[in-house]
């Protein structure tokens, strides 16, 4: 049994919650457009098992090995056994050579896939699909069992210091910097912490930090906020520079954003955020739709239609712009325009998941702007 739909209609905790309950097994495929990313979750009797993400693909040698768990020549060693005809995976051929004890690989390949769910878990918007079935495989390099029901407390939990954290760090691109010394002693802190700050070169941002260290975002973020709040770091933010010199700020991080608060409701903030996308990103048709979907949301079809009407000089393909274009085609009383838009909509091959799901408000829009077209010009033709 399929089980697939936008993430707007029903958010990801409940989809996991799902799983969960119904005890299912399969595999969970979640897509954003928005980000350029999608991820792939393994679900056993409701239980996970495994998780990649595109954003994400360090391979479990490449991470045992910058964590110092095992050394270059054993990680050489397993994967010439893997080469030469060896079917054990990775991590047990690592174990069988005595390069690192079970409980070690089996923290690590945990704590590999919970970062990739929580990343998941902190989407609202995208597009999933649960094919239901025997697993023929599970990416991960250990027999990993984690209830999902934890992986969700710990999301949710993640997400509330997430808040705290953005206080001082809004968005991934924000680049620290050593703060000038202070004769204060030597400083006391803890491994993690003066491995990020080795790391620090006055030019890679928190993203960029996460990757050189081989480090989800979060515990790159929450360190850089402790060590911030204690003055050894400062942080620049390249958005709050002239424009000239360069924004930093992803299209991505404003859109999702914006996305969230439709979800919540705040229509306003939400237009702010998406205008400040169109300001920072004038060529990118993807800043004009997101502001023609928040208009059309507070009902402003005719400065909606502008907008999307940009998106489409800037890419004429662009899909959802004429979904939207269509929608406030007919919201004007531009009837047969709107029907045309429409076809144009329903004639794109390819589209996205996420974007065939709105196939029933398509059609009944176009079906009306038909029926009250023909309507109005009935009597005069």
């Amino acid at each position: 049994m399929a089980i697939e739909g936008p993430l707007k209609e029903l958010g990801i905790h409940d989809v996991f919650q799902l799983l969960d309950l119904s005890r299912k097994t399969g595999v969970l495929r979640v897509r954003s457009e928005i980000r350029q990313n999608a991820g792939m979750v393994y679900f056993d009797k409701g239980a996970v098992v495994g998780a990649e993400i595109r954003s994400n693909p360090h391979p479990l040698g490449g991470l045992l090995l910058k964590a110092g768990k095992v050394s270059e020549e054993d990680l050489t060693r397993a994967r010439a056994m893997q080469q030469n005809g060896d079917p054990r995976r990775l991590g047990e051929i690592l174990i069988h050579i005595g390069s690192i004890g079970r409980r070690e690989l089996d923290r690590q390949v945990r704590s590999q896939i919970e970062e990739v769910v929580f990343e998941l878990l902190s989407w609202a918007e995208g597009y999933f699909s649960f094919e239901e079935g025997e697993i023929a495989e599970s990416p991960a390099e250990a027999d990993i069992r984690i209830t999902t029901e934890a992986l969700v407390m710990e999301a949710a939990r993640r997400i509330d210091e997430w808040s705290r954290i953005e206080t001082k760090i809004p968005h991934l691109g924000i680049i620290p910097r050593l703060a000038p010394p202070a004769n204060d002693g030597p400083l006391d802190l803890i491994p993690f912490e003066w491995e990020v700050l080795s790391a620090i070169d006055g030019g890679s941002d928190v993203r960029g930090l996460s990757i050189t260290l081989g480090k989800s975002e979060f515990e790159v973020a929450k360190t850089l906020f402790g060590l911030t709040t204690a003055g050894i770091l400062t942080l620049d933010d390249p958005v709050s520079q002239p424009r000239e010199q360069g924004s930093g700020r992803e299209l991505a991080m404003l859109i999702v954003r914006a996305e969230n608060e439709l979800l919540t409701g705040t229509v306003e903030l939400a237009r702010q955020i998406a205008e400040e996308a169109v300001t920072i990103h004038p060529d990118q048709p993807l800043s004009h739709v997101v502001l023609g979907r928040v208009l059309i949301a507070g009902g402003r079809f005719v400065e909606a239609g502008a907008t999307v009407n940009r998106a489409l000089q800037l890419d004429p393909d662009n899909i959802t712009a004429w979904r939207l274009w269509g929608l406030c085609l007919a919201a004007q009383g531009r009837f047969r325009e709107a029907a045309e838009a429409c076809d144009r909509w329903n004639s794109t091959a390819g589209m996205s998941p996420e974007e065939a799901s709105h196939a029933a408000t398509v059609r009944a829009v176009r079906e009306a702007a038909v029926t009250i077209d023909a309507a109005l010009r009935g009597p005069r033709e």
